[in-house]
């Protein structure tokens, strides 16, 4: 398999001596595994693969027991190398990893250490409390359209529809995607939401956490204040429940509430969330059409561009100082708002179907005074030229 622009960063990073424990963070089925394995065959030291992504939790035991293996494989002159898949299924992993960091570091034990993580959030808390100093992360993002690509061809249409999974792409048929459509829903999202999130974190309302998602999907590249939200759901919930769980599953890389862009940081925490998935087979594959029928639905295939830039501008942004938001005052609209430090910059997608009646582009200027103001779709820079694009060509 062809590697990612990612590759060469990591390997630089594994070939240094021997300082951080690089740890890999991403959602499920975006290659953090095949990465990782990949680093560990280009590099001239013994390497022990390990993974604690099983239906019962491992224990610490295990852990120190795995860890000795590796300690068994290092060379002198070579060192050796360990990576460990899925640590946030070990309780009380971190500091167990520590007090062991630690000691190879005081017995001059030349041990390198990768750990791979698919929720962030179980992942930073056991880095923050035991492992500070002693990291560094790594975001892994859901592919990009250019990766997609150049590694399997893919046209902007195809990529859309389909999403950033490079493990689904073998079943991207799209004459009949139906195998393609379970393998999205039976083994990235249910995997994803019944033990990256469920078994892992405590949730009083599993129900409206998985109505929560699906409804998110349904309306991504939309507005929906939490009272609309619970409305739809018919949910006795309340807001903060809501927020919540929107933050687990953000933190899962399937589904962000975008905040409207304020300029008190208050008033952005008060705003209706603007619904956003991180990958657009997320929408599709939960949704009855084909192929076929999304491209010749010109409303719903404008919200799928939509949803591809931003899902497109959430992967960017992991891992950097950019912030991304939308706007919006009364019926005038602004489709994403990038924030950097003071520098600010409107973007507005057109994919050709919808009118400029509610472009807000105007009325954002005049409060705001971007630095920049960028139109992409129609009349605009071309979607594919855009996604190809650093987000940093466009903020700085």
């Amino acid at each position: 398999m062809q590697k990612r622009p990612i590759f060469e960063w990591l390997l630089k990073r594994i070939q240094e001596p021997r300082q951080f424990i690089q740890v890999l963070l991403g959602p499920r089925q975006v290659g953090k595994t095949t990465l990782a394995l990949q680093v560990a065959e280009a590099i001239d030291k013994p390497f022990h693969f390990i993974s604690a992504d099983l239906a019962t939790l491992q224990d610490l035991a295990w852990l120190q027991q795995q860890w000795e293996v590796a300690r068994l494989k290092v060379t002198p002159g070579k060192g050796g190398l360990l990576i460990i898949d899925e640590v946030q299924k070990i309780p009380h992993w971190s500091s167990l990893i520590k007090s062991l960091w630690d000691e190879d570091t005081r017995n001059g034990v030349d041990l390198s250490v990768i750990i791979l993580g698919s929720s962030p959030w179980l992942v930073q808390q056991g880095l923050t409390e035991s492992l500070a100093g002693r990291f560094e992360v790594i975001p892994i993002t859901h592919w990009s359209f250019d990766e997609m690509n150049k590694i399997f061809g893919w046209s902007l249409e195809k990529y859309a529809y389909f999403g950033g999974y490079p493990g689904a792409a073998p079943l991207a048929d799209e004459n009949d995607p139906t195998r393609w459509k379970n393998y999205i829903n039976e083994s990235l999202i249910e995997t994803t939401i019944s033990r990256d999130i469920l078994l892992m974190t405590q949730i009083n309302k599993p129900v409206l956490l998985r109505r929560l998602f699906q409804l998110g999907c349904t309306y991504s590249g939309q507005v929906l204040s939490f009272t609309k939200i619970l409305g739809q759901l018919q949910d006795t919930g309340n807001a903060s429940t809501l927020a919540h769980y929107l933050d687990l599953l953000s933190g899962a890389g399937l589904l962000e509430g975008l905040q409207k862009f304020a300029q008190q940081q208050i008033r952005q925490r008060a705003s209706s969330p603007k619904l956003a998935v991180f990958n657009t087979a997320l929408m599709t594959a939960q949704s009855n059409k084909t192929f076929k029928e999304t491209l010749e639905d010109r409303v719903f295939w404008g919200r799928l561009i939509e949803s591809t830039i931003g899902a497109h501008l959430l992967n960017s942004i992991r891992g950097t100082q950019i912030k991304l938001f939308y706007w919006r005052e009364g019926d005038k609209e602004v489709d994403f708002v990038l924030s950097h430090g003071k520098n600010t910059t409107a973007l507005e997608v057109k994919s050709g179907a919808e009118t400029f009646n509610r472009s807000g582009i105007d009325l954002f200027v005049k409060q705001f005074k971007p630095g920049r103001v960028i139109l992409v779709g129609s009349k605009g820079i071309p979607i594919e030229d855009f996604l190809r694009t650093p987000l940093t060509h466009f903020i700085d």
